[in-house]
């Protein structure tokens, strides 16, 4: 057998027949579609779905707080919550966006820390851009401020909130400072619900103390519209009418900007291309399922 040198200089066995010949039609998966594929597997995990929503520019940012809202101390792994160190800094972010115009706060939560929940509360009160906030399930405890803070609010009509006293958990000293502090504490509840809504303090002192509503707790279940009754929320709503509400505060406040009116095509002249509504049609072509992009893969 004879031998071939190497640019080494180190003598190699030749190989019969020669280097193998790479065949140039051999079907070779492009990276992006395999990227793709991905993509998709794990939105069908995350979401249970195959085919996504197509995505849209938006000069709206909606933000989440459901589950409880964690504070100072690190709650279980096994509640829900969220978390204020997550929120703040997108706040401030929402606030030198140039691209965002307005703000939609969605609310189910069952509270949780006062303070973090203050925190949130004050920050969304003093942004200088649009803020409709929307409960959806339930808007209890510290998520009432947090709803009032909105420069309009929603509530559905099967949603509920619950106004009760404030509570504290840890060792308690058994001295009238003790009390003096929670007193403290939940005057300022109480005043910056009374002051970003209609209902005035005492009121809302009523509703906190009474004790023919719950059976093993002090307080009042609102629901639907009597939380619109009692001042706390605007209007009761869905989703529709906080985007609407939305975008009339942003055509308000940002009168020299020109601003696209809503979409009213269809999603057949969307996907198809015979939309006029948006610059670019390509943002709004369907995705390709999971199922249809692994056939085109096999072809």
């Amino acid at each position: 057998m004879g031998k071939i040198i190497t640019n080494q200089g180190i003598p190699q066995p030749k190989i019969p027949g020669g280097i193998p010949k790479i065949k140039p039609n051999s079907p070779q998966k492009s990276p992006n579609k395999a990227g793709k594929i991905k993509n998709q597997m794990q939105a069908l995990k995350q979401f249970g779905q195959n085919n996504m929503p197509p995505k849209v520019k938006s000069d709206i940012h909606t933000l989440t707080i459901v589950g409880q809202i964690e504070g100072h101390a690190v709650l279980s792994p096994k509640n829900k919550t969220t978390k204020y160190e997550h929120l703040i800094p997108q706040l401030v972010a929402i606030e030198q966006a140039k691209e965002v115009k307005g703000l939609l706060v969605i609310l189910n939560t069952v509270g949780g820390d006062i303070e973090a929940g203050l925190a949130i509360s004050e920050m969304l009160s003093s942004m200088s851009k649009p803020v409709v906030s929307l409960v959806l399930g339930g808007g209890h405890s510290i998520g009432v401020p947090i709803a009032a803070a909105a420069d309009y609010s929603f509530i559905a009509e099967t949603a509920t909130m619950i106004v009760h006293p404030i509570r504290l958990t840890g060792m308690v000293i058994g001295v009238p400072q003790t009390y003096d502090y929670l007193d403290k504490m939940q005057e300022r509840i109480i005043r910056f619900v009374a002051s970003h809504s209609t209902i005035n303090q005492e009121r809302f002192k009523e509703l906190m103390f009474e004790t023919g509503e719950l059976v093993r707790d002090v307080g009042t279940v609102l629901v639907g519209d009597q939380a619109v009754k009692e001042g706390i929320i605007n209007e009761v709503g869905g989703l529709g009418h906080a985007m609407q509400k939305l975008r009339t505060l942003i055509k308000e406040q940002f009168p020299e900007e020109e601003q696209e009116d809503d979409c009213e095509c269809s999603s057949e002249e969307i996907a198809e291309g015979n939309c006029g509504c948006y610059s670019s049609q390509a943002e709004f072509q369907p995705r390709q399922s999971v199922i249809e992009a692994l056939e085109g893969d096999d072809d």
